[in-house]
């Protein structure tokens, strides 16, 4: 049970922290968030023309300032309350288990509803989403599933796939002669392709089993390296 002096402390502390977290700096905080746009809180005379990371910082800033207004507006509700129950003589009761709230703990944090045993910081939830069980990434390419799958797109040559349904550049910007749009990129099937293999035996007397890229099958073949 809390003495007088105890309680005269803690009152003191609550009204400190009320009072630097009054309404009228809310206010201020609340009128200078709400404003039109972004522009009218920034140097910028205009928006439009600035890349977005340009105003990247500007962006983070204005962020972190709603954040730390949205807790300083919890802060003051728990602080009011806190008052409230000095009032009512129920401050320092713990709200679960009803049990006393040790003064060295309202002392660290004035406020507080609950005791060291209750306090939602030991609530964590560690449990994650259910949707995570069958949301799947839209193009799964990692590795750690390359035994249940075929293969691995290498991504290298995406442009040169999107390339020749169009874009921007005419055959006056490359160098050589094309007659077709679709020869100004090359293909990547034959620049840089995953071949698949071919298990072959290169001879009777060797016995051994290796495998080669169809390409230097079809190039074995076409010398009679290979028996047929």
């Amino acid at each position: 049970m809390l003495n007088e002096n105890q309680l005269s402390n803690l009152k003191m502390m609550l009204l400190d922290q009320k009072k630097s977290l009054s309404k009228e700096d809310l206010a201020d905080d609340q009128e200078y968030l709400e404003r039109g746009s972004l522009r009218d809180s920034i140097d910028e005379l205009s928006t439009v023309d600035n890349h977005p990371a340009d105003l990247g910082t500007e962006l983070y800033e204005r962020e972190k300032d709603m954040a730390l207004k949205v807790h300083d507006e919890d802060e003051l509700a728990k602080v009011n309350a806190a008052l409230e129950k000095m009032d009512s003589g129920t401050y320092g009761v713990c709200e679960v288990c009803h049990q006393d709230i040790p003064y060295e703990r309202l002392e660290a944090l004035p406020y507080t509803a609950f005791c060291i045993e209750h306090t939602d910081a030991k609530n964590i939830p560690t449990d994650r989403p259910v949707e995570e069980q069958v949301i799947l990434p839209p193009v799964d390419n990692s590795f750690s599933g390359r035994d249940d799958k075929d293969d691995i797109h290498d991504y290298e040559d995406t442009f040169q796939v999107v390339a020749k349904y169009g874009t921007s550049e005419t055959p006056s910007d490359f160098e050589g002669d094309f007659e077709e749009y679709e020869d100004l990129y090359d293909d990547p099937e034959e620049v840089a392709r995953n071949d698949e293999l071919s298990s072959f035996h290169i001879s009777e007397i060797d016995q051994l089993t290796q495998q080669l890229s169809q390409r230097e099958v079809d190039h074995a073949r076409k010398y009679d390296y290979l028996e047929e």
